[in-house]
């Protein structure tokens, strides 16, 4: 029986702009905090606030898209070595956002945790969100937290700083390849 959460049911939002301010919260942890680092956190800030509210809603559903597609990414590499994503991510995952209280309130981390495990289990994670009703203001943070971490560990598992939005961005010329 088909899933109403089924990735192809879903929207991919502005999966450029949620790659965006991925790689810009990637180089602020990985980077020194220099002066065009600051500027461009401040483009990026003026960038989200122009967006209407159909320009946010497409930001989530492009930040949805990215956790889809990087919960791919590390289920194959678990597979890969006979181990269950769910079991290897999830804890990691959940442990760092409870070190993020003043980022991630306790109250949203089971949401977090179950969009995670949507996507890790091959649903969409947007999809999956949506039968709870609409996105909170407290949730935002959090889902930018959400595909943070996950960059952060496919990163680390590559032992290359830029290896998960370099790999987003490839996956989406390769989209945009196919359509032409």
């Amino acid at each position: 029986m088909p899933s109403n959460c089924d990735p192809r049911n879903a929207p991919a939002g502005d999966v450029d702009a949620a790659l965006m301010m991925i790689d810009s919260r990637l180089k602020s942890v990985y980077e020194d905090r220099s002066e065009s680092h600051s500027e461009q956190q401040e483009l990026l800030k003026q960038y989200v606030a122009s967006l209407g509210p159909g320009g946010i809603d497409d930001l989530l559903d492009g930040t949805c898209t990215i956790i889809y597609m990087l919960m791919t990414w590390l289920r194959k590499a678990h597979e890969e070595h006979d181990k269950d994503v769910i079991e290897y991510v999830v804890p990691v995952f959940v442990a760092s956002m409870l070190r993020m209280p003043r980022s991630v309130p306790p109250e949203v981390i089971p949401t977090m945790a179950g969009m995670v495990v949507a996507a890790g289990t091959g649903l969409s994670p947007n999809l999956w969100r949506m039968q709870y009703g609409d996105w909170t203001e407290a949730e935002m943070t959090p889902l930018e937290a959400t595909a943070f971490l996950l960059a952060e560990q496919i990163n680390r598992i590559a032992d290359d700083r830029e290896f998960a939005v370099r790999m987003i961005a490839q996956a989406l010329n390769r989209a945009d390849a196919d359509k032409d």
